[in-house]
């Protein structure tokens, strides 16, 4: 199956700067948040065509270039938001998908490769839609997944991509939270929930009823990752007998486990990369400080060691690929740069650029990014990364710490805006893989439960402390920023350690855990049971959840607190923005509040990408000094 939507998101001592390292320009804030230049490069299925993302009207648009002549055509006239992802179907039509203010009830649209003949193939009101399989074998027929009938569930529908027309394929009887094709295209698996505990529910043909394979707990891991390219065995990752999640054969006939692929002794296996056209799989990747290949097939391994001559210094990646495998889209990149996208031809080994993300960002004007380890208060291993400013001494200087949303996620290593953005303005930036992170075992992501405000706070707090101890930061001079989850960790540091921040911004951050708990997106509901494992459970730990919830000890913020929202988010509500700044200001102090009325959860049209950077920069110049 081709990748569907292209999206248009050890210890190491910290070196002081060179002496002769110059200080850098102070570069103009759009020029780190800007739209790119061009995006998204993927290859039509017969090797003769590219799309690419490309800003028209301020906007993300999809186009079409012809790779012999080079004519190109703009597909899609979106003006009042981005194109959120696209794909070739066949090589004659392009499906893409776009939401409404940031809502996220993503319609799919089709359109012929000259930008006639669109169709929103699920045009209904609030309802959320998305791609399970574009059944690349047929000409006129893809799978789709809709919560049309009841918003909380998606059912499977076959559409006829010629006529619109939607045939039911898989009714979700309530409690199936995930649906995996074969090769073939046919619906064989799906998980279902019923709170906590998952199934894994198999059958061997589309004629059959589905029947129950295994039920874990949540907090095991046991995910179908692909069939083999016989269509009868999957590749799966799995925890249940190690912290670290490892890739196995398994067999879902006999329900038997069988053997181990990859596994990693410091953190769980990625993502498996593979050919269609030999039907083998040819490498994993996994992610310590950054990210690394284990390959099985020596061809693809021969392919990445020419990436990486053509390309010394940077990173290099497989984007994309004819159906025959020999055009690739190459995408490069680097912690100080956005890179570029190149058209790799293996036959007769020619590279040549598409195109720059970025090129008025310099390379050696960007910070580098190192990866750091620090122990936690009560010992446990905390990674991260901190970007320092270029040109001068790492000693003393203005520290703003990012905490990741999530909180299951994790950072990585690579270009990263907001780094650059700051250290342009002499403010070094740290980023911490605190406890419930993922990506670091299955203990780790655990030890993060019912700790939002606690140990997961805590570890943030450390981190900045180590930053102090080390030299690095000026502890009259640190702030604390996050989106999401990050942001509701920034409230978390202002209200909690009042006395160690100087200032503090939360980007559609929750305030209120009850009231998030209550306003999630109603295709959300089959996993509260489990939120309320993760976060707490508001009857059961009322208390817990009043002591960590920010709005309710509005009285300790003493620090300027600026507030970013989305009207429209689905996931934070704005109330939850609304309500930590009318606790502050009943307390009569000041806080900055924006609020776009067009976004959702982040800003994605670039006017409000640019007015949040610029209130954020005249934040922290007043509040750290910073340049």
């Amino acid at each position: 199956m081709r990748l569907l939507f292209a999206v248009v998101a050890v210890f190491l001592a910290v070196p002081a700067m060179c002496a002769f390292a110059a200080v850098p320009p102070l570069l103009p804030m759009e020029d780190f948040f800007r739209n790119p230049t061009n995006a998204a490069f993927s290859i039509s299925p017969d090797g003769t065509k590219l799309a690419f993302a490309r800003p028209w009207e301020y906007r993300m648009n999809v186009y079409v270039r012809d790779i012999a002549t080079g004519t190109e055509k703009r597909i899609t006239s979106a003006t009042e938001r981005d194109i959120a992802g696209f794909f070739w179907k066949g090589s004659g039509k392009i499906v893409y998908a776009q939401d409404s203010g940031g809502d996220e009830n993503f319609h799919v649209y089709i359109t012929d490769i000259d930008g006639t003949n669109v169709k929103d193939l699920t045009p209904f009101e609030k309802v959320k839609a998305g791609v399970l399989d574009d059944l690349e074998d047929s000409p006129i027929h893809m799978l789709l997944e809709m919560n049309r009938r009841n918003p909380e569930i998606f059912d499977v529908y076959r559409c006829n991509i010629l006529t619109g027309e939607l045939e039911l394929l898989a009714e979700n009887p309530g409690n199936i939270t995930g649906w995996m094709t074969d090769h073939d295209g046919k619906l064989r698996v799906a998980v279902q929930t019923d709170g906590v505990n998952e199934t894994l529910l198999y059958r061997t043909n589309e004629s059959q009823d589905f029947h129950e394979l295994m039920t874990l707990n949540f907090k095991e891991t046991f995910s179908p990752m692909m069939f083999a390219y016989d269509n009868k065995m999957m590749y799966v990752a799995s925890n249940l007998s190690t912290d670290k999640a490892a890739i196995y054969t398994y067999d879902p006939e006999t329900n038997k486990t069988l053997d181990l692929i990859f596994a990693h002794d410091e953190v769980d296996a990625g993502s498996l990369m593979h050919s269609k056209k030999r039907k083998i799989i040819t490498a994993v990747t996994y992610t310590t400080d950054r990210r690394h290949y284990k390959f099985f097939d020596s061809e693809r391994e021969e392919l990445q060691k020419k990436l990486d001559e053509f390309f010394p210094g940077v990173e290099a990646v497989v984007a994309d690929m004819d159906d025959d495998e020999r055009k690739i889209i190459v995408r490069t990149y680097s912690d100080r740069t956005r890179g570029a996208y190149y058209l790799f031809d293996r036959k007769d080994e020619s590279m040549s650029k598409l195109a720059d993300l970025s090129p008025w960002l310099k390379a050696d004007q960007m910070a580098p990014m190192k990866a750091i380890t620090f122990t936690a208060r009560d010992g446990l291993t905390i990674h991260g990364y901190i970007t320092l400013p270029v040109g001068v001494e790492a000693k003393n200087l203005p520290l703003v710490v990012i905490p990741h949303g999530g909180p299951s996620a994790r950072d990585g290593w690579g270009f990263d805006s907001e780094a650059q953005f700051l250290a342009n303005r002499g403010i070094a930036v740290l980023q911490v893989n605190f406890r419930g992170s993922t990506g670091y075992g299955k203990s780790f992501w655990l030890s993060g439960f019912k700790q939002w405000g606690r140990k997961m706070q805590d570890d943030v707090t450390d981190g900045v402390q180590w930053a102090v101890n080390e030299g690095i930061a000026d502890k009259s001079r640190l702030a604390i920023y996050g989106g999401s989850y990050g942001g509701y960790s920034a409230l978390a540091g202002a209200t909690f350690t009042p006395y160690l921040y100087a200032c503090a911004v939360s980007y559609v951050g929750p305030s209120n855990l009850f009231t998030l708990l209550e306003s999630i997106p109603p295709y959300w509901k089959p996993f509260l049971d489990m939120e309320y494992e993760m976060i707490g459970d508001p009857v059961k730990d009322k208390d817990l959840l009043t002591e960590i919830s920010p709005v309710f000890h509005a009285e300790n913020i003493r620090i300027p607190l600026f507030i970013a929202q989305g009207a429209n988010d689905p996931r934070v509500n704005k109330a939850e923005s609304e309500q930590i700044v009318d606790a502050v200001k009943r307390t009569g102090k000041d806080v900055v509040y924006m609020l776009k009325e067009n976004e959702g959860h982040g800003f994605h049209n670039e006017e409000n990408r640019f007015d949040f950077y610029r209130e954020l920069e005249e934040f922290f110049r007043k509040h750290l000094g910073s340049r």
